[in-house]
C-alpha cells in the first residue's frame, strides 16, 4: 500500500493523465503565460506604496515616450478596482479576440505602442469589482496569459498600489519583471516608498529606479518656481536605499486635461518641459537594460 500511495503521488507531480481538469486547465494557462511572455524583452513593473501619487499617468506617458523612442512597447493595466489606462489613451469598446478565439487583442495606439486595460473585459463601465484575494490573483494571471502582444521590446505594467495581493499575483505571473517605483516629494509618500522597496526585495526583483512625480515646476505668469509637495524627497531616498534615480517630473496641469481627453502628453506635447523629464527617465532606464 505504502509503495501504491508513493506512485500514485509521482503520477500526480508529474503531469499524468489522470491529474484533474482544473490542474491540466492551470497547468495550461501556465505555459500559456510563458509563451506569451517570452516574446518579450523587458517587462517594467510600475508600482507605489499608496495611491493618488500618479502612477498610472506616468505608466502611460513612460509607455508612450518609450514607443516615440522607437521601441516595440505594450501597455498593460491590471488595477482591478481603479482602471484608469484605457481613459487616457480614449478606449471605450471591449477588447477585441483573435481569430482561433484563444487570446485577446491589445488596442493599436499607433505602429509602436499597444495598450490593454482590464476595463476592456468590462461591460458595464462603472461596476465595482467586488472580489476577494483568490478570485483577483485568477484574474490576473488569466489576464496576462491571455493577451497576444506578438514581439515587443518593453511591456510597461501599471499595478495596482500597496504590496498586497494584486501586486503579488503580478509578480509571480511575471518573475522577470524590473520595478520603478513612483513617488511624490513629500515625506507621507516617501514613507511609503520605503514600502514599494522592501516588498521588491522581498519578492526579489530588481528595482530599476525611482521616479519624482508632482515635482517643482515653473510658474507660466511670474516664471518662478513652484514647489507644491517640496522637492528632492525622491533623490534622497534613491541615494539612501542605494537605488537609481531616474528623473524628476514636473507637476503640470496639461496631465489632468491630456488624461480626460485621451492623449498622454508626452504624445501632444513632445517638446513640454513634462515630456523632455520622460525622455530623461527613458534614458536613465535603458542605460541600465
Amino acid at each position: 500500500m505504502l509503495y501504491d500511495s508513493v506512485d500514485q503521488a509521482k503520477k500526480k507531480s508529474s503531469g499524468c493523465p489522470s491529474q484533474s481538469p482544473q490542474a491540466k486547465q492551470q497547468q495550461q494557462q501556465e505555459e500559456q503565460i510563458k509563451s506569451s511572455l517570452s516574446k518579450i524583452k523587458n517587462k517594467i513593473f510600475v508600482l507605489s506604496g499608496k495611491g493618488g501619487v500618479g502612477k498610472s499617468s506616468v505608466s502611460a506617458n513612460l509607455a508612450a515616450s518609450l514607443a516615440q523612442k522607437g521601441f516595440k512597447t505594450g501597455l498593460m493595466d491590471v488595477d482591478l478596482h481603479g482602471p484608469s489606462l484605457a481613459q487616457m489613451f480614449s478606449i471605450k469598446e471591449l477588447l477585441d479576440v483573435a481569430p482561433d478565439q484563444q487570446l485577446l487583442l491589445p488596442k493599436k495606439i499607433n505602429d509602436n505602442l499597444k495598450v490593454v486595460s482590464i476595463q476592456g473585459l468590462m461591460q458595464d463601465k462603472d461596476q465595482a469589482i467586488i472580489w476577494r484575494g483568490p478570485a483577483k490573483t485568477g484574474m490576473i494571471k488569466q489576464f496576462v496569459g491571455s493577451v497576444d502582444w506578438g514581439e515587443l521590446d518593453f511591456l510597461v505594467i501599471d499595478a495596482p498600489p500597496g504590496t498586497g495581493d494584486e501586486p503579488i499575483s503580478v509578480v509571480q505571473t511575471i518573475p522577470d519583471a524590473q520595478a520603478v517605483v513612483v513617488t511624490t516629494p513629500q515625506e507621507v509618500a516617501l514613507a511609503d516608498v520605503r514600502k514599494s522597496i522592501s516588498f521588491c526585495r522581498t519578492v526579489k526583483i530588481k528595482t530599476l529606479g525611482i521616479v519624482e512625480n508632482m515635482g517643482p515646476f515653473k510658474c507660466p505668469h511670474c516664471n518662478e518656481i513652484i514647489e507644491l509637495f517640496k522637492s528632492g524627497g525622491g533623490e534622497a531616498m534613491a541615494k539612501k536605499e542605494g537605488l537609481t534615480f531616474l528623473g524628476s517630473i514636473p507637476f503640470d496641469t496639461e496631465v489632468v486635461k491630456s488624461g480626460d481627453a485621451g492623449s498622454p502628453v508626452v504624445m501632444e506635447n513632445p517638446d513640454s518641459t513634462f515630456s523632455k523629464a520622460f525622455e530623461t527617465i527613458v534614458e536613465n532606464i535603458t542605460k541600465q537594460l
